[in-house]
């Protein structure tokens, strides 16, 4: 089975995601993979165990065209222990839900940048911007393995369930680091997997785009964070937070999918 290329990946990631943005309706909730309740989830995995129950804070204040468009898969919020004047980047920010909690936290001092490459998302999240009324927070187009924002110039980076879509996750974190204040830190949720998916299931592109199978197993997740140049790194999963799975070695077999809690920090100069 042919192997699916960054371009195809992309492409296909945009078309998923637009239309979610395109077809959303506050009276059905989306999920980042089964995009309506008519259709069957894209691979065999736990999604209320993986999708549900994901912030803690209040999100009551946000309007319905946020939160029922959030396509999370936890709460890099809570994760990040935000703090008031802070420069924070949001990579993937869809219709703005992560980017509009952190812009309350880093109030009027504070300022937010929400990176995404799907046009239909980028619209969402301005129109929510006006509902909110938030000034502290800007929408940019532009990939995550190129993000639009100058060196050394962020806090803290979050991410919700949005890196595992990446076709070059090497890129991504690479360019999270560079962004970065020395100093600065990560607090991402996302897919990760004890075990790795056969080459047949990452060929299958709506289970890729469905957040599941671009996943990689926790050790070479780590790795590509290591090897950015990242320091103080955990990855947790969600359900079971007890347990540090950083210093995983390599898993053999059937990949199990997991949400996990990431955190790491780049080095101070």
């Amino acid at each position: 089975m042919n192997e699916l290329t960054a371009d195809q990946i992309h492409e296909e990631v945009k078309e998923r995601y637009g239309r979610l943005a395109d077809e959303f309706k506050v009276d059905v909730a989306s999920s980042c993979c089964s995009p309506n309740a008519d259709e069957r989830g894209c691979c065999d995995v736990d999604e209320d165990a993986l999708f549900s129950n994901l912030y803690s804070a209040d999100t009551s204040w946000l309007p319905e065209d946020v939160t029922g468009l959030s396509l999370g898969c936890g709460d890099p919020i809570t994760l990040a222990d935000l703090e008031p004047g802070q420069t924070v980047l949001d990579l993937g920010s869809g219709a703005g839900i992560d980017c509009f909690m952190a812009a309350r936290q880093v109030g009027e001092t504070g300022h937010v940048i929400g990176v995404d490459m799907t046009d239909s998302m980028l619209e969402k999240a301005n129109r929510n911007k006006e509902k909110v009324g938030l000034a502290n927070v800007e929408f940019r187009k532009g990939q995550i393995e190129a993000i639009p924002v100058d060196n050394d110039s962020v806090d803290v980076i979050l991410s919700n369930c949005v890196i595992n879509l990446s076709p070059d996750k090497t890129a991504v974190f690479q360019e999270a680091y560079r962004v970065l204040k020395p100093g600065g830190r990560l607090a991402v949720s996302d897919m990760v997997t004890l075990g790795k998916f056969t080459p047949e299931e990452r060929a299958d592109m709506a289970a890729w785009t469905g957040c599941i199978t671009g996943a990689e197993d926790v050790a070479d997740y780590v790795g590509f964070m290591k090897a950015a140049g990242f320091t103080d790194i955990s990855v947790r999963d969600k359900n079971n937070p007890d347990v540090e799975l950083a210093d995983s070695l390599a898993h053999a077999g059937e990949a199990k999918v997991l949400s996990a809690r990431v955190t790491a920090v780049k080095a101070q100069g």
